[in-house]
């Protein structure tokens, strides 16, 4: 395999100075999130202006706050049903991997309404929405996270894409 840090550097050279500091910026992220290879993410979001590690962020913390969650010891212990069926004698795991599947569908759906951008059965209605990234201040930088339920199985921070939910 083939050393990638001449053709980063390489290309990082052919940029002009802000685009420079803003790829070497992007790369230390995605780094600290733990992304072993993000060179096509960040030429895309420099040269695209697509906001990649938004969209990376904003999926990340959705699997680990709506569907990993779920593993969490005690988790299941604060829903009742999940008690009666624990207490009937049910398989903690299998109720884990009932509710994480419970909680993709429901992010996915989450998403894929949101990537609509309106509601197509309703006609006259001129009411609509948008994800859009914000800056560190909270202010809308202008550009849109679009096609997010796209990409939700390969963001399974376990790297499985989501293959045990359905086991």
């Amino acid at each position: 395999m083939s050393d990638p840090q001449p053709a980063w550097q390489e290309w990082l050279n052919s940029l002009d100075a802000p685009r420079q500091a803003a790829a070497e910026s992007l790369r230390a992220q995605f780094s600290a999130l733990g992304v072993t290879d993000p060179v096509d993410l960040i030429k895309s979001e420099v040269m695209e202006d697509l906001p990649h590690l938004a969209r990376f962020v904003l999926l990340r913390s959705l699997w680990h706050g709506a569907i990993d969650d779920w593993t969490d010891p005690g988790s299941l212990d604060q829903l009742p049903a999940a008690q009666r069926l624990l207490a009937a004698g049910s398989d903690r795991e299998d109720l884990v991997r009932l509710v994480r599947a419970v909680a993709y569908e429901t992010v996915f759906a989450t998403l894929d309404e949101l990537d609509a951008g309106g509601d197509v059965n309703v006609s006259g209605v001129e009411a609509g929405w948008a994800v859009m990234e914000s800056g560190e201040d909270g202010s809308p930088t202008g550009r849109t996270l679009s096609g997010l339920h796209e990409d939700l199985l390969t963001m399974d921070p376990s790297g499985r894409d989501g293959a045990d939910l359905w086991q």
